[in-house]
């Protein structure tokens, strides 16, 4: 399958990598070019704009930072809709607000170019190997048609309803995830300040009901200070931001996921936005007096 690419960051471009390896022709397009140099010798075709991507491609799939930058790689100048082809599926794994994917999506049906918004979850390691979540919203024979594509960059793919169910799902994931890293930020904190072994706590939360991956994965890396971005904090902020907004419009309070959401727009404001979400933990231990 001819399938374009757009946004070859810490997510996209491992993901895009993956499609590569399984035999897919690539039309690529990134507005930094050093973010094409993975794809040296590879036969992937490098295009001067995102029309031109939509020009060669069946398929595009799109992995930029938040609705803006979609909304300009689909309906801007030399975007997506100024070239592409009726049928062209084009399939956004960003993490934007419902109503944003909703509304990029009529636009583009106007032109009958179909829209799935698709994010995921799973951070660097998930995109690298091929293990991400897909959360698909939008129509359900266009899904049918990128799944194959989804299968080579995920192991579960679920089409969660209709425009913007996508988002939906991930800004429902996006609260769980926030609030659980603030959590166990929190419990291995409470252990540190109380001078229990943090590690002796974590092995005995992991065998009761307070297990959870990111207990297990993200807590491991706490203990041993490894702050390698896998997903950077101010990432985290953008969504919870997304989460709240929607929150507003629909009129329902989430006083954990606003709660939590201050500290991750507090852990960007002291200069760690660049670090990994699970970084919060240092934000934590700063308020309880414990330093580095």
């Amino acid at each position: 399958m001819e399938v374009g690419f757009i946004g070859l960051g810490l997510m996209g471009r491992p993901m895009a990598l993956n499609l590569g390896k399984a035999g897919h022709r690539l039309h690529l397009w990134a507005r930094r070019p050093e973010a094409l140099d993975a794809f040296a010798g590879s036969g992937a075709a490098i295009c001067e704009n995102a029309a031109q991507v939509a020009r060669e491609a069946e398929v595009v799939i799109i992995c930029v930072a938040d609705a803006p930058d979609v909304e300009e790689v689909c309906l801007g100048p030399g975007g997506i809709a100024e070239s592409g082809r009726r049928g062209l599926i084009v399939s956004d794994s960003s993490t934007i607000a419902p109503a944003a994917a909703r509304r990029i999506g009529e636009r583009l049906a106007e032109r009958g170019i179909a829209f799935l918004d698709a994010p995921v979850s799973g951070g660097e390691v998930g995109a690298t190997n091929a293990t991400l979540t897909f959360m698909v919203g939008g129509d359900a024979a266009a899904f049918e048609t990128v799944r194959p594509l989804y299968e080579r960059m995920g192991k579960s793919i679920t089409h969660v309803g209709a425009s913007g169910a996508g988002q939906v799902a991930k800004a429902c994931n996006q609260i769980v995830v926030a609030i659980t890293m603030e959590a166990v930020a929190e419990a291995l904190t409470f252990a540190k300040k109380s001078g229990v072994d943090g590690a002796r706590v974590r092995e005995a939360l992991l065998g009761g009901f307070a297990y959870s991956r990111i207990l297990e994965h993200h807590g491991k890396k706490m203990l041993e200070r490894n702050w390698k971005p896998g997903f950077k904090a101010w990432m985290q902020q953008k969504d919870l931001r997304i989460v709240l907004q929607s929150a507003h419009e629909l009129g329902l309070a989430l006083p954990g996921a606003a709660a939590v959401a201050q500290m991750f727009n507090a852990m960007v404001g002291s200069g760690l936005g660049e670090e990994d979400n699970m970084a919060v933990v240092k934000l934590v231990e700063r308020l309880a007096g414990i330093g580095e």
